[in-house]
């Protein structure tokens, strides 16, 4: 692994809040904030146990029934990472005095935090810091640190004091809803605090959580270098809130006084520990811990993590040749991931994870949606863990559904025991479609790593519960065609709320019913404590799986996020100012509601969990229509909208939101960083790699890629654990290598070809277009059945008295016939009732089939009849992509059906061309990835689909632009000339 370390060689004062986030260490349970052991010049120190909060009631001016009751939030615990000391007198500071050298630095492979200082005191005093902290993997509630005092010009004298401070706070609320906490009184309780014979401890418990702790540091001093210096220990004492532990000793240059202090900070459930010797319970295995660190030694500490990341980095390591940037940046938010997840079962991972109290230290729906995909396929381990948090929460998600007047269980917003407390509701209870992503990311899981990796009843209740949510949310509307609508939700898009018909919500709610139906036909219809699924309940599951009411605009081929998302006003962009973003923090939610604006993406992350649902030409409009409405004032926006850029073919635009992401912290991106990591963002720099550039689907059971790089990028190197096999994938610019390094076998798919690896195996693929189909346009490239056309159009609008002439036929050409008509009847600024428009329409088409009768091979384009033959015998694909209806009787009357392998028409299609529909359906309808394909036209508004289509063109007629390669009549075209156009 080339990027194993994130360091910085500049101290400065501006930087510090950033780099106290950037440097944390912790294991999942227990973290350390990256700041200073010295307290002057640290912005905030931060200590924190996953999922260790206090509550307060929420107060406010108008409450109603159902609102969230209490807040919740993490505690910033007593901080013993706290190391005082002076030199000659001088206290260290590296606002005061000089700092001649400065390093500190994140060991990804090490597990280590380190810093080196050298630094001069007022005296012209030299020393060297040299300070390194560790929190253990292997032990969930232990740290150590190391912390080295070496003089390097002339003696010194130095003192040494190592402190718990238990006066440390959290930070208060701000204007920013995102930050700080809202208690009234100080929520941990110290109830006791000692210091004695080089040890500190203390015990403390949360003023309404019910939670109790219990914190230990042992010490271990000495002089180094010197067989003569005498190390004299000082008292220690407690005063102020403050447990201290000092020594004190005389250092000639090169000497150094060296202090290892282990932590163990052990957290409990009070009334769970009144059986068994309350909190003095969790002193001693505080106490036992810290014995057990300080036996072994910060430098076995050191090796067993490095062992412990040895593991994780077999799998989870990247190679991006040609952006070492990109690769560091993405090894620190991996290591970041790893660091920040719960592993115990009751605990889950908070926004900001383990390194501030941004959000509260709340989980969110982003775990399921970003995170657990990461996990499940590099530490599946993780990610069950991290379901079985959500398993854990069942109750209190019972309790949610019955105040919100529903069945089965409502999983809250955000929250850190499993109550809800968003006091927002709009944006918070409002999004229901939490239930689904949980659901989704459990069915991942299990699929990936098997039904035996999740308890079958948990699974089977979860599913039960959130089937039965859903039931008794929705509703079958006669209005809507009896379709099953739900009301009155948010999406994933905080910035439009409370709507009817979000279209991810109900894409979603499909999903999760289909799951609960599979769970129940697999593991059967009753588990312990829910009533049992009948026979009636679950064709009504089913029947809402079928009449699922997704919104559509037929006109425009688009889903409209809502059922009034396409009604409102388009937010008013070129006017408003950088300054003014993130929207939330300078506009009432209201005008944010009301307009077509988003803050992150909403039906484009269902294009990505639910790939099957879309076409690609629905993604492609759907991702080009919502991308330039969304602000990404949600660091959840970039690597969904990086993934859709890589799907549509855009892998440069791609790149360019994957940096956003990936360097979301490193680089401060939104400003915020000081207030703690983005979590999710950092496992989307991962999802955009693999989702992204590698193409990864996992969609029903398939693993399915379709690689494309960035042009900046030599080679993409990854690994994903799948079905128990590791699976290594290598993508270069022309090629891409699956190898399964071990496991049994595994079943891949490149692109729409199947194939299987045993252990050993590997396959390449090459990444080069390759001529493997051709699609042809009917009219002007066939065959010239434009005046044909012309004679049947102009037949029709004489007889409705509408102008017509060859000039408004020019314009007619590619287009279907509603669309044609729509055309005639705009240039005549008539308007016809639709039974009216459908009689002109059947009478243009039964005149222009009459006219067909005369039409004969003679009738067939110069080349054509060749070309066609040539590629057949190639064993290349051809495939019409006609926008006409009666494609199959002209190939008929021309004698040229057996010379093609399919017809797209633009009946199966939503959008006719310029859309690239038809012509991805007819790559479809040859079996081709789209790429391998060449559609040649004549019309500028098919040459426009083939180009949106990602496909190569050949135009013919030289008033044509945009295409690849353009010849002024089908005489010209050859098998030679589409093979050098695609090579």
């Amino acid at each position: 692994m080339k990027q194993r370390v994130f360091s910085t060689n500049v101290y400065s004062p501006e930087a510090v809040a950033r780099n106290e986030t950037l440097f944390t260490t912790a294991n999942g349970n227990f973290g350390l904030r990256g700041d200073f052991e010295e307290k002057k010049g640290c912005r905030h120190k931060g200590t924190y146990i996953n999922g260790f909060f206090d509550s307060e009631p929420i107060v406010y001016g108008e409450s109603a029934y159902g609102y969230a009751q209490n807040h919740q939030t993490i505690l910033n615990l007593p901080d013993p990472k706290r190391i005082e000391f002076s030199v000659n007198g001088n206290p260290f500071s590296l606002n005061e005095g000089t700092v001649q050298s400065f390093v500190q630095s994140l060991d990804f492979v090490r597990g280590v935090m380190s810093r080196r200082v050298e630094w001069q005191a007022p005296d012209g005093s030299e020393v060297r810091v040299d300070a390194s902290r560790i929190v253990p993997f292997a032990y969930s509630s232990g740290a150590a640190i190391e912390f080295c005092v070496t003089a390097l010009n002339k003696p010194v004298r130095i003192g040494l004091l190592s402190s718990i401070d238990t006066t440390v706070h959290n930070l208060g609320a701000e204007d920013d809803p995102r930050v700080g906490s809202k208690f009234s009184s100080r929520p941990l309780i110290i109830e006791d605090l000692t210091s004695a014979n080089g040890s500190i401890r203390f015990t403390a418990s949360t003023r309404n959580s019910g939670l109790a702790l219990a914190g230990v540091a042992l010490h271990d001093c000495s002089v180094r270098g010197s067989e003569t210096a005498s190390l004299l220990s000082g008292e220690s004492r407690t005063a102020g809130g403050i447990g201290t532990v000092s020594w004190e000793c005389v250092l000639d240059s090169g000497e150094s006084i060296l202090l290892r202090k282990y932590i163990s900070y052990e957290s409990g459930v009070k009334k769970d520990l009144a059986n068994e010797g309350g909190i003095r319970t969790l002193a001693e295995r505080a106490g036992k811990t810290a014995e057990t660190l300080c036996s072994s030694g910060f430098d076995v500490l050191v090796a067993e993590q490095e062992q412990f990341l040895e593991s994780f980095w077999n799998i989870a390591s990247i190679c991006v040749e040609g952006d070492d940037e990109c690769e560091m940046a993405l090894h620190f938010n991996l290591f970041h991931l790893l660091q920040s997840a719960g592993r115990n079962g009751t605990t889950s991972i908070a926004a900001k994870g383990l390194t501030a109290e941004g959000y509260e230290g709340h989980y969110f729906w982003d775990t399921e949606a970003y995170v657990c995909p990461v996990f499940t396929y590099l530490e599946p381990e993780i990610a069950g863990k991290l379901l079985e948090y959500r398993y854990s929460i069942l109750p209190a998600a019972r309790r949610r559904a019955e105040v919100m007047s529903l069945k089965g269980a409502l999983y809250p917003w955000r929250t850190i025991d499993g109550e809800e407390t968003s006091a927002y509701y709009p944006a918070g209870t409002a999004q229901y479609h939490i239930d689904a992503d949980i659901m989704l990311a459990l069915r991942k899981y299990m699929t990936a790593a098997g039904d035996a990796a999740f308890d079958s009843s948990c699974a089977l209740e979860m599913g039960i519960e959130t089937a039965r949510m859903w039931m008794s949310l929705g509703s079958f509307i006669p209005s809507k065609g009896n379709k099953f609508c739900i009301n009155m939700v948010t999406g994933p898009d905080e910035y439009t709320a409370c709507v009817n018909n979000n279209a991810y919500t109900n894409f979603m709610a499909r999903e999760n019913l289909l799951f609960s139906i599979a769970l129940v036909e697999r593991f059967g219809r009753s588990v312990h404590g829910v009533a049992p699924v009948t026979d009636e309940e679950l064709a009504r599951w089913n029947h809402a799986v079928r009449e699922m009411y997704i919104p559509f605009d037929k006109n425009r081929g688009l889903y409209p996020q809502d059922d009034s998302f396409f009604d409102k006003p388009v937010w008013d962009f070129s006017g408003t100012p950088k300054e003014m973003y993130p929207l939330l923090l300078h506009y009432h939610p209201l005008v944010i509601y009301r307009h077509q604006v988003l803050k992150q993406p909403d039906l484009v992350l269902a294009q990505l969990l639910l790939p099957d649902a879309f076409t690609l030409a629905e993604k492609k409009r759907n991702f080009l229509y919502y991308e330039k409405l969304t602000t990404g004032d949600s660091s959840l926006s970039h690597c969904i909208q990086s993934i859709m850029a890589c799907e549509t073919g855009d892998a440069e635009k791609g790149l360019a939101y994957f940096e956003k992401t990936a360097r979301m912290d490193i680089a401060d991106m939104h400003g915020n960083t000081c207030d703690g990591i983005h979590t999710a963002a950092m496992a989307g720099s991962w999802m955009s790699i693999v989702y992204g550039f590698a193409g990864f689907r996992d969609y029903g059971g398939k693993w399915k890629f379709n690689p494309c790089l960035p042009k900046k990028w030599e080679s993409l190197s990854f690994s994903l654990l799948i079905e128990g096999c590791i699976l290594d994938v290598s993508v270069r610019q022309d090629s891409v290598r699956y190898a399964l390094r071990s496991g049994n076998k595994l079943s891949v798919w490149h692109r729409n070809s199947e194939f299987v690896l045993h252990s050993g195996d590997a396959k390449v693929f090459s990444l080069k277009r390759e001529l493997r189909a051709v699609l042809f346009d009917l009219d002007g490239v066939i065959t010239d059945t434009a005046e044909l056309h012309y004679r049947a159009w102009k037949h029709v609008s004489d007889l409705a008295g509408l102008r017509f002439d060859r000039s408004i036929n020019e314009r007619l050409r590619g287009v279907s016939r509603a669309e044609s008509l729509e055309i005639i009847l705009a240039i005549n600024a008539k308007k016809l009732a639709p039974d009216e428009k459908q009689r002109i329409i059947d009478t243009k088409n039964a005149h222009y089939v009459d006219l067909l009768a005369g039409l004969s091979e003679k009738d067939i384009l110069p080349g054509i009849r060749e070309v066609l033959v040539a590629l057949r015998n190639k064993g290349i694909k051809t495939v019409l992509a006609s926008a006409s209806r009666n494609a199959g009787t002209v190939c008929e009357r021309l004698g040229i059906v057996d010379l093609f392998d399919g017809i797209a028409n633009i009946d199966v299609v939503q959008m006719s061309k310029p859309e690239p529909d038809i012509f991805l359906e007819a790559a479809r309808i040859a079996g081709v990835w789209h790429t391998d394909c060449i559609g040649v036209e004549d019309a500028q508004a098919g040459l426009d689909a083939i180009r949106a289509a990602g496909m190569k063109s050949v135009g013919i007629g030289t008033s044509l632009s945009g295409a690849d390669c353009t010849i002024s009549s089908t005489a010209e075209l050859t098998f030679e000339l589409l093979e050098r156009l695609m090579n």
